[in-house]
């Protein structure tokens, strides 16, 4: 065994020098007192950070709701805003007595050039399929009528109603007649 000068074992020197300075090696472990208080300390922190998330959580959840009923209430605004000049344009002319057809005529074509350009800002287009392949997803077909060889086996010999959407979406579908298949 090796051991300091003194012919103790290595291990039994430091719990000598333990004991010549007035300690106990078990001073140097602290009392489950201490752990306790320290790991309850640890817990009351940990409880203090989750109830500040769970607090931060609910804020976020709020304001997010808020923002979405703000972005529904005010989505169409846009959109509004430039139908009222063809509103404006509508009533005026109705206003008007004095008018020829003819000059009613070009009113109605300046209005519907309005609500065009209205139509286009908001991503509304229009769906005509007049020569078209027959889509299920963007037409309703009314009828079916047997081909004369001018238009093609299942596309579109008649546009009942036009057909709109919102930028890739079918707003409603064109009501249309289709050439039946052989």
């Amino acid at each position: 065994m090796t051991g300091d000068e003194s012919g103790q074992p290595a291990g039994n020197a430091a719990q000598a020098v333990g004991v010549q300075n007035g300690t106990a090696a078990a001073d140097a472990v602290p009392s489950p007192e201490a752990e306790l208080a320290a790991a309850q300390a640890r817990a009351d922190e940990n409880h203090g950070l989750y109830l500040r998330a769970l607090a931060e959580m609910e804020n976020v959840r709020r304001r997010t709701q808020e923002e979405v009923a703000r972005a529904h209430k005010f989505a169409i605004e846009s959109f509004a805003e430039s139908l009222v000049p063809v509103y404006d344009s509508l009533e005026k002319a109705l206003q008007d007595e004095s008018s020829s057809s003819t000059a009613l005529r070009e009113g109605v074509q300046i209005t519907l050039r309005q609500l065009r350009a209205a139509f286009e800002r908001g991503r509304l287009s229009e769906v005509n399929p007049l020569g078209e392949k027959f889509d299920p997803h963007r037409h309703q077909a009314i009828s079916a009528v047997a081909g004369d060889g001018s238009v093609a086996p299942n596309h579109v010999v008649a546009v009942l109603q036009k057909g709109w959407m919102i930028a890739d979406r079918v707003l409603r579908p064109a009501l249309v007649t289709v050439v039946q298949a052989n």
